[in-house]
Parts: C-alpha cells; sequence; structure tokens
C-alpha cells in the first residue's frame, strides 16, 4: 500500500506536477486529449469539406481553385477544434479511505495538467449524492486554489450511488464534456447505469480504477467480524482458505466486468494500485495518446 502522505501543495509536489504539464505539452500539444476537434464546421486550420457559396457568406472563404476549374462558387470548411471542460468525479465514499489521497493526487495532477493547458475543470465529490469540490476553473491563477481545495476534501457519507451521480453530472453539463470518475468502482449498484448515464450525453469518459491490497486479497482467517465502511453493518463470518480465494476471485471477476463494460461502451480505463506512483500513472495516460478510449 502506498505510504505516500505528501501535501498537495508542497512546493516539491508542485514541481512532479509541472514536470507533468510539461510533459503533456510536448506529448499532446499542452492537451488532456489527443482528438479535440468537433463535428460542426467553420473557420479553423484543417480543411474538412467544401460547402455551396450563398449570399452572406464570408467571401474570403471561397476556393476559387475550384471556381477556375467548374465555374462554381463553393466555400472552404474547417474543422475546429473544441475545448472541452475536464469534469473530475473523485470518489470520496467511505469505502475509498485507504485510497483517497492517492486519488487526490491522480486529480490534482489531471486537473493541473488541463488548467496549465487552458481547459476548464470542474472538480465533484462521488458517494451519496454528487457533491461539488471545484467550481469551474480555467488558467494557472486557479492551481493553487485547486489544490488547496483537494487537500481538505475528506470521505464521508454512508452509501455511495454511483447511477444517482452520474445522473446528476450529466444534467449539470450538457454540453460535451470530458468525463473522469477516479474510483475503486466497488459501487454497490454496480457501474453499468452510470457509465451508460455519461455516455448517453455524448461525452467522452476515461475512468481510472484505483484499489489497493485491502481490495484484492484476503489475508482473513477463521472467525471474524466484518463491518461495512459505507453502512457500518456489522456481520460475523468463518474465513476458510477456500471463502478467501472464492472472494478473490470475485474481485477478479467484478474488475473484469468493468473492463468489459467500458470497451462495449467506448470508455476508457487504467486500473492500477496505491502501489503504483501517480506521474507514473498519468505519464502512461499521456504516452498512450491522452484521455481517448
Amino acid at each position: 500500500m502506498s505510504r505516500e502522505r505528501t501535501s498537495l501543495t508542497d512546493p516539491a509536489f508542485i514541481q512532479r506536477l509541472e514536470t507533468l504539464a510539461l510533459l503533456a505539452r510536448r506529448v499532446l500539444g499542452g492537451k488532456l486529449q489527443s482528438k479535440r476537434r468537433t463535428t460542426r464546421k467553420g473557420a479553423g486550420v484543417t480543411f474538412a469539406d467544401h460547402a455551396e457559396y450563398h449570399i452572406g457568406d464570408d467571401h474570403r472563404a471561397i476556393d476559387w481553385r475550384v471556381y477556375g476549374r467548374l465555374e462554381h462558387l463553393v466555400i472552404k470548411l474547417f474543422e475546429l477544434e473544441e475545448d472541452m471542460t475536464l469534469v473530475i468525479l473523485l470518489d470520496a465514499s467511505r469505502s475509498m479511505e485507504s485510497k483517497f489521497d492517492h486519488a487526490k493526487r491522480l486529480a490534482a495532477a489531471l486537473a493541473y495538467v488541463a488548467l496549465a493547458g487552458h481547459d476548464q475543470v470542474v472538480i465533484y465529490s462521488l458517494g451519496e449524492r454528487l457533491g461539488p469540490l471545484v467550481e469551474p476553473a480555467r488558467g494557472r491563477a486557479k492551481l493553487l486554489t485547486m489544490l488547496r481545495t483537494l487537500e481538505r476534501a475528506e470521505c464521508k457519507g454512508v452509501d455511495s450511488d454511483f447511477t444517482a451521480c452520474c445522473k446528476a453530472a450529466h444534467a449539470r453539463h450538457r454540453r460535451r464534456s470530458m468525463v473522469l470518475p477516479i474510483s475503486d468502482f466497488l459501487f454497490p449498484g454496480g457501474f453499468d447505469k452510470g457509465l451508460s448515464l455519461l455516455r448517453s450525453g455524448r461525452h467522452e469518459v476515461f475512468a481510472i480504477q484505483v484499489q489497493d491490497e485491502g481490495d484484492t486479497r484476503c489475508d482473513l482467517r477463521g472467525d471474524a467480524e466484518l463491518v461495512c465502511v459505507e453502512t457500518g453493518e456489522h456481520r460475523r463470518v468463518t474465513v476458510s482458505p477456500t471463502e478467501a480465494r472464492a472472494y478473490e476471485q470475485a474481485v477478479r471477476e467484478w474488475n473484469e466486468s468493468l473492463r468489459a463494460s467500458c470497451v462495449q461502451r467506448h470508455v476508457g480505463l487504467v486500473s492500477t494500485t496505491t502501489d503504483v506512483a501517480f506521474d507514473d500513472i498519468l505519464q502512461r495516460i499521456l504516452r498512450r495518446g491522452g484521455l481517448v478510449a
């Protein structure tokens, strides 16, 4: 399990974030997404198509070469590079307590790179309901405020409801955005409906799954009293080696179902553990092409 307890506003930590921002600029031109073009047409830098010229169109867009060949007036259309808001959904439910510092470092790094690249960023907490953490922000002037806000964030609530949170996020962001859930994805109600809701809004979705050894291994043996960290429910159980193996197999199947769900819905996914440094994870994301499925 990761023992890193670095403050998000520590100068050494911020220097690591700045290094990642520089890498993003070098690899992806400063953007977290490698494909940023919309289907809308307008004035831009990449040629897309021709369209019939109509009175009132910008005469500077007329393609005179086509007119010379066909004696027909058409205008050039270009692809627009579309600014998209990065919406981070940070799981702050009780099941994340052992992983929350790591998840906050990941959220801080991704938000830092986006703000340094002049993208808009908004961060919510996932729990019983969607909670605002960082209001919509853009530009380097908002970096320190974002880091301080994340640093103060704590796990809370009783039971997480991923579907309800995704429904609320979809309602608040009608404009196409990049939505980034950071979670262990151990939601009692599952994750399929939530991911489907996000994708139904034409959002690009990229999921980061963070787990630790306590999620994937069962070291209990004999009689034990278990307490659900989210609901507080107590249950006495007897754990044999066979049952411990069954638990570990169930977690592997759950994680595989998350991978399959993401593939089916064209959702990007990185699964990691708290043993892997946050900047190694982000470098992996950047070098594979950014936040794309």
